[in-house]
């Protein structure tokens, strides 16, 4: 459970946006998202792997 202290005369609009930040880092939002559609181990697999090439690639690319 997420629980947002709101401190005496502080704005509404503040509060909120700690929430929203609290539950973004939470991760429910991106874990449904995943789970809507399966996809298999090896394709998941291959996604991580093309992902860290990529990124290697943009770091040598910096060097």
């Amino acid at each position: 459970m997420i629980i947002v202290p709101v401190k005496e005369g502080e704005n509404i609009d503040r509060a909120l946006k700690k929430f929203k930040r609290k539950f973004e880092k939470t991760g429910v939002i991106r874990e449904l998202r995943s789970r809507q559609a399966f996809i298999k181990p090896s394709v998941r697999r291959r996604e991580e792997i093309k992902k860290a090439v990529y990124v290697q690639g943009m770091q040598q690319e910096e060097e």
